[in-house]
């Protein structure tokens, strides 16, 4: 980052623009972050990247706004782009309700807790606004945060001895789409499943039911429509759901359905029939990186009918 005089009270903040992007090639697998610095008075850009061998897209994305803030030697004004949903309204929306529940969220824990704590440090050292972006549109400085991010990926994935990419996955034998709608009075899902030319809309719903457990009942409610031994995708927004099905599940059954800290899962009844489901098919979760996907945006309208329902 280009040196900056230390602001007075007569100058103004250094004014400094920042693309950040990041990723996981599974997800969760190895991860990449980058980032891309423009110095607001000589518009020169710096990058910066990096990874880790076992991570999430969204630890990435967080980790991405954290190294870019770190590199900060002054106080700066800062505009921050992301085209991580999960990033900006974690940072304008979410933020002031987990720090005042105890860094807790409304129906339980706080996912990547660490690095969370870790912004909202950094936040209060500058002037951040934040802005979305959307990905893959051409918008030249966040393709290359992006590229950045990619190439982090690849790096990771070549000292895991795993190539540059991972291969390409065999079509699945069905799909599946989840969707969920919460209010204060209740929430709904809804569900497509396709399988051999045919789509089958599901969907349901209950009073005092979190967005976790409407998430965790659409898929098993989905995933028995399907015959027992075949391979499906699963495409969903919630990373609660995809992190736990892929990565957090197999750690709470060997301590007894205990989290890391040794408190009760959440929910165990749903993940158990979940965890059934998922034993008798062959699953995978692909990356949902934004609600750019049509299927996804179609159900939006039967699960807020199942909400109100």
């Amino acid at each position: 980052m280009p040196e900056m005089t230390e602001p007075t009270p007569a100058t103004p903040l250094p004014e400094v623009t920042v693309y950040t992007d990041g990723g996981a090639d599974p997800n969760p697998g190895p991860g990449g972050w980058g980032v891309v610095l423009i110095h607001g008075a000589s518009g020169k850009a710096s990058e910066l990247r990096g990874g880790e061998p076992y991570t999430t897209n969204n630890r990435m994305e967080l980790t991405a706004a954290i190294r870019a803030l770190e590199a900060l030697k002054r106080r700066c004004r800062v505009h921050l782009f992301t085209d991580s949903q999960y990033l900006r309204k974690g940072i304008t929306q979410w933020l002031p309700g987990w720090i005042a529940r105890g860094w807790k969220r409304k129906d339980g824990e706080l996912q990547n807790e660490d690095l969370w704590r870790r912004l909202a440090e950094l936040i209060h050292q500058h002037e951040v606004s934040w802005d979305w972006v959307k990905g893959h549109a051409g918008h030249r400085w966040n393709e290359r945060a992006d590229q950045l991010a990619t190439q982090a990926v690849r790096e990771q994935r070549a000292a895991l001895g795993i190539g540059p990419a991972a291969a390409p996955a065999a079509r699945p034998d069905a799909e599946v789409f989840l969707r969920v709608s919460s209010s204060g009075k209740g929430g709904g899902w809804a569900a497509l499943v396709r399988h051999e030319g045919s789509e089958t809309v599901l969907s349901g719903g209950g009073k005092r039911l979190s967005p976790n457990q409407l998430d965790l009942i659409a898929a098993a409610e989905a995933l028995d429509r399907l015959p027992p031994g075949i391979s499906v995708a699963v495409h969903t927004l919630s990373d609660y759901l995809r992190n736990g099905a892929t990565g957090w599940l197999q750690g709470w059954k060997r301590r007894g359905w205990k989290t890391q800290e040794g408190k009760p899962v959440l929910h165990r009844d749903l993940w158990e029939r979940l965890d059934a489901a998922l034993g008798r098919r062959r699953v995978s979760w692909p990356s949902v990186k934004d609600r750019d996907v049509p299927e996804l945006k179609a159900l939006a309208a039967p699960a807020k009918e199942a909400a109100q329902g």
